[in-house]
C-alpha cells in the first residue's frame, strides 16, 4: 500500500488513502446512507480503497488524491452496498470510464482534494441508493456544528479492518485548531476543521472521499489528518467548489446528449 506522506510542521500529514474506517464509531443501520459509494481502484501501484457519495444519478464526488499520481487506474463504483464483501441484491456496480480531478488540485499540500466520477449508465434510485444534496457556497458549517461521517475503513490505527459499513458524529471545529496543527497547509476558504477533541472518533485510511454530512448536507469529503494522532481531522470543503462543481457537472450532461462526439 502507498501512503503519500507529506511533511508539515514537527509531524507527517497523511491522506487518507488505501483500505480502511471508521475509528470508534458504530455499524451503520444497512442502508442508511443510500448516498454512500466505495471506490475500489486498481492501479499498477496496487489496489486501493475509497469512499465517495452520489450527488447525482449520473455522478459520484470523492477526493482527488484517492487517484492523483496513479498509473493505468481502473476504478469500480459501488452503490447500495452494505457489507461490501458479499454480493448484496441491493448493490450498483460501475466501471467508470471518465473523472474528473481539480485542475488545480496539489498533492504536496492537499489542496483542491476534490474529484467527480461519471456514472453510465446511470444509477437507478431506490430504497437504498439515493444522493444528497450538496453545500451551496452561501452555506457553511458552523464550529460546534455536529455532522456525521461514515465509510468502509479501518477502525483503529494499528489497522483493523472490517467490511460493514461504520458511522461515527464529528464535531466541526475552530479555524485556528486547524492552523496551528498543521499551518501553511490548511486553507480557511476550501477546507473544513473537524474532529473528536477527546480523540476518540476519527476517519482513517480507506475513509478517503467520503462525505461530511451536516444538517442533511453533504458540506466535506474526508481529504486529510495527522500520521500520529487522529485529531484534528481535514475535509475539503464542498461548497467553495460549487462553481466548478455544477460547471463539470454541466459537461457530464452534454457528453450524454445524442449528437454528443463522446456519446455510445
Amino acid at each position: 500500500m502507498l501512503l503519500l506522506l507529506l511533511l508539515a510542521s514537527s509531524f507527517l500529514l497523511l491522506p487518507w488513502a488505501g483500505a480502511g474506517r471508521i475509528i470508534g464509531g458504530w455499524e451503520a443501520k444497512p442502508h442508511s446512507r443510500p448516498y454512500m459509494a466505495y471506490l475500489s481502484i486498481q492501479s499498477e501501484l496496487g489496489d486501493f480503497a475509497c469512499g465517495g457519495f452520489l450527488i447525482r444519478p449520473d455522478a459520484v464526488l470523492s477526493a482527488a488524491h484517492c487517484v492523483a499520481g496513479k498509473k493505468k487506474v481502473n476504478i469500480t463504483v459501488i452503490l447500495g452496498a452494505h457489507n461490501i464483501n458479499k454480493n448484496e441484491p441491493t448493490q450498483q456496480a460501475f466501471h467508470v470510464g471518465h473523472w474528473i480531478i481539480h485542475p488545480k488540485y496539489s498533492g504536496y499540500t492537499s489542496e483542491n482534494d476534490i474529484m467527480l466520477l461519471k456514472l453510465k449508465p446511470r444509477a437507478k434510485l431506490t430504497k437504498s441508493v439515493s444522493y444528497i444534496p450538496f453545500a451551496s457556497h452561501k452555506e457553511r458549517a458552523e464550529p460546534g456544528t455536529m455532522c456525521q461521517v461514515a465509510g468502509w475503513g479501518l477502525t483503529s490505527m494499528p489497522g483493523d479492518v472490517t467490511s460493514v459499513l461504520m458511522e461515527a458524529d464529528l464535531k466541526v471545529q475552530h479555524e485556528n485548531i486547524c492552523e496551528d496543527s498543521f499551518k501553511n497547509y490548511y486553507m480557511r476558504q476550501s477546507m473544513i476543521c473537524v474532529g473528536d477533541e477527546n480523540g476518540k472518533k476519527s476517519t482513517f485510511s480507506g475513509d478517503s472521499g467520503g462525505p461530511l454530512v451536516c444538517n442533511g448536507k453533504a458540506h466535506g469529503i474526508v481529504s486529510y489528518g495527522p500520521k500520529y494522532c487522529i485529531f484534528p481531522e481535514v475535509f475539503t470543503r464542498v461548497s467553495y467548489f460549487e462553481r466548478w462543481m455544477r460547471a463539470e457537472l454541466r459537461k457530464f450532461a452534454l457528453q450524454d446528449r445524442p449528437d454528443s462526439p463522446s456519446s455510445v
